[in-house]
């Protein structure tokens, strides 16, 4: 079942990047969950660039570190 599951991942474009639902940071899960709530296409590549940059921005702006539970 994961074969095909992965087989139609790679035929939609859809890839999903080396880490699975259980590694994900709350960031990513608020992002999914939003998209999930909202009907809008889920791509975890997309998603985990946008709460890095979020991540990074914060980061800059306030000089303190964020715990990687909340965004790695």
């Amino acid at each position: 079942m994961d074969a095909l599951k992965k087989l139609g991942q790679s035929a939609s474009g859809n890839k999903q990047p080396s880490n699975n639902a259980g590694q994900q940071d709350y960031g990513d899960k608020g992002v999914d969950a939003a998209e999930k709530k909202f009907g809008l296409p889920q791509n975890r590549g997309v998603n985990e660039k946008v709460t890095d940059g979020a991540r990074d921005y914060i980061e800059k702006a306030t000089g303190k570190d964020i715990p990687d539970k909340f965004s790695n």
